[in-house]
């Protein structure tokens, strides 16, 4: 197969689809595999990686013509949709139950989309989502506590205390991956947790794994009303795998938090669980509602780029590999998993909670493969 991996345009992605050693595995399989000159450079990964594990440097344009698969991090842009065609798989993150454009679009071109997000496993896990909401969740108390900072307009908080002074409390949304993740780092930053969420089983698993050092409560009314009026830092961590996240956090409750206290919402990607969410970037990753600081950047891992491109390029190559040996459709024959993770098939939405979204036709995937 033809596969090809392009340098991410869109603002302050520093990742990258493949790195040298996953090119190296393609090509050991007798695959093709082009790669965008200076498409890894700010991941830490030289064009001459590329070269000397057998990739061929070539531009954007000749790569989106001449590949049967692109292999990326983050979903189209824009910018790219002129070069997208019929037939041609898009192997990367999509979190389409966000983004209607990005959908409509996709269903025009008549691509075979595979989003990392939703390739999900028999025993309920998301293998190529983890490593990042892995990240996700430990840089989200990293930057609370920076955006706590009364330079940045934060309510001037250290989180871990001082002898003498009270430690700053942290409440974390949803107990998922993000959730304990955002608590280990939280606890060992000295901060005070809590955790909400509504699977009871979940809740008994942390509290068994943090202990003491951590409240955990069911996510009722009273209870996140409670926790929200006491917080310094909110971290929105509530997940529900290809769907738009729901809002947890609703504009009345800002007014019954501090002023400048931060809230982290890491379900941007998927439309945010709080009602006052929108995307933002690296470059500009705040904003301000009723006092409360938001950061909602819509790729947070880009910014670790090295570190999350190891990760997430370890989870998602044997997808990939599979794809290009046997085809998509034979490769979601042969894998369940990775037929969840199909959303979009020639035209056709094919993943339940995407259509819904939108209202959209839905056609099971098996009825087109089997």
């Amino acid at each position: 197969m033809k596969i090809g991996t392009v340098k991410e345009i869109k603002t302050h992605e520093y990742r990258v689809g493949l790195t040298p050693s996953c090119v190296k595995s393609y090509v050991s399989r007798g695959h093709r595999v082009m790669v965008e000159t200076g498409a890894g450079i700010s991941a830490g990964f030289e064009d001459e990686d590329y070269t000397a594990a057998g990739g061929i440097l070539a531009d954007r344009e000749t790569i989106f013509r001449e590949s049967e698969m692109i292999v990326k991090v983050k979903e189209p842009v824009p910018e790219e949709y002129g070069y997208l065609r019929k037939g041609q798989i898009i192997y990367t993150y999509l979190h389409l139950a966000a983004s209607r454009e990005l959908t409509d679009t996709l269903l025009g071109k008549k691509v075979k989309a595979v989003a990392y997000e939703t390739i999900e496993t028999a025993d309920g896990s998301l293998p190529c989502l983890k490593p990042m909401s892995e990240i996700a969740g430990r840089l989200a108390v990293q930057e609370g506590a920076k955006y706590l900072e009364k330079t940045y307009g934060g309510r001037g908080v250290l989180l871990g205390g001082v002898p003498g002074v009270e430690r700053g409390k942290v409440a974390i949304i949803g107990g998922g991956v993000v959730g304990t993740n955002a608590c280990k780092i939280a606890v060992g930053m000295g901060a005070e947790v809590t955790i909400l969420d509504i699977n009871a089983k979940r809740l008994e698993y942390l509290d068994d794994i943090f202990s003491t050092r951590i409240t955990t409560l069911y996510n009722t009314d009273y209870n996140l009303e409670k926790v929200l009026s006491q917080s310094d830092l909110v971290i929105g961590a509530v997940l529900l795998p290809g769907a738009k996240a729901p809002q947890i956090i609703k504009r009345g409750h800002l007014k019954l938090m501090k002023r400048g206290a931060v809230i982290v919402d890491v379900a941007v990607d998927q439309g945010g669980c709080v009602e006052t969410t929108r995307p933002t970037t690296h470059e500009d990753p705040v904003f301000v509602v009723d006092n409360v600081v938001h950061y909602c950047v819509a790729n947070m891992p880009g910014a670790v780029a090295l570190s999350s491109t190891r990760a997430l390029t370890s989870t998602t190559l044997p997808y990939g590999l599979l794809i290009a040996e046997a085809g998509i459709e034979e490769a979601c024959r042969k894998s369940p998993a990775l037929l969840k993770g199909l959303n979009i098939y020639d035209g056709t939405c094919v993943y339940p909670a995407v259509a819904q979204a939108f209202n959209l036709s839905y056609t099971p995937p098996e009825r087109l493969l089997f």
